[in-house]
């Protein structure tokens, strides 16, 4: 906000007589800082009952104002209870505080506070380990069996509050699937996907998988629809596999 000036002006009496002079000295403008005020010096002369001219002056009056904090001390009387004395903690006092068997997280977090660890790592590494470990599938017209985890992607955590333990994750996998089946009186080898969308801790009954085949020239419809059925029942095991791993991490 722009510094106030101080302004001058002139009244235009009527014809009239000089009288008296009076001399006011009156605040006019402060500013919004509060750090300059201007006055304006009144010299009135009267002529005739009117006002006959006004002579304007700025003195500028300085204050300098400092910037401060109050606040309130108790005063220590001679009848108030004494204040503790600090005292370092021995080895004696952390063994006592450490043996308490009920307490969860991490040995800083004594009182129970939030506190979550990431367990990305393990938990990524452990669904790869798992659900490679499926195997094959015999089918009625051939095997196929689980050869790599493409994409496995997500988290995974472990959440301590109020001595109180919590888990959860959240992941999405795709997995390359190869085997190979008989058509018409050939046997022939086929590659392809199996795609789990998200998933979550506590959700693996409402688990799907989407099947993608590599390969699907020269394939007749009927014999494509029973590559894809053949591929879609590895979510049984693989939902096994899954619910093995929530179990692990809750022992975390």
């Amino acid at each position: 906000m722009p510094r106030t000036k101080s302004v001058v002006f002139t009244l235009e009496p009527p014809e009239a007589s000089s009288v008296n002079t009076d001399l006011l000295l009156a605040p006019f403008f402060i500013d919004s800082r509060f750090t300059e005020i201007n006055w304006v010096k009144l010299n009135l002369k009267m002529e005739g009952g009117g006002v006959m001219s006004s002579e304007n002056q700025n003195n500028t009056v300085e204050s300098t104002t400092t910037s401060s904090y109050t606040y309130w001390v108790r005063e220590a009387k001679q009848d108030a209870a004494p204040l503790p004395v600090p005292r370092k903690l021995t080895a004696q006092d952390l063994s006592n505080g450490s043996n308490s068997s009920n307490h969860l997280g991490s040995a800083w977090n004594k009182a129970g506070t939030w506190e979550e660890k990431n367990l990305n790592k393990w938990a990524t590494e452990r669904i790869k380990e798992l659900v490679l470990s499926v195997g094959s599938l015999e089918f009625s017209s051939g095997k196929a069996e689980i050869s790599e985890v493409s994409r496995c992607t997500g988290d995974a955590f472990l959440v301590t509050v109020r001595n109180k333990k919590r888990v959860g994750y959240t992941y999405e996998i795709t997995l390359k699937v190869k085997g190979e089946w008989v058509i018409g009186e050939e046997k022939k080898t086929f590659k392809g996907n199996l795609d789990l969308a998200e998933f979550s801790f506590g959700e693996l009954d409402d688990l799907q998988v989407e099947v993608r085949l590599n390969e699907e020239k020269d394939l007749l419809f009927p014999d494509k629809q029973r590559i894809l059925q053949d591929m879609k029942t590895f979510l049984k095991p693989i939902r096994e596999k899954l619910l093995e791993f929530e179990a692990e991490l809750k022992q975390r």
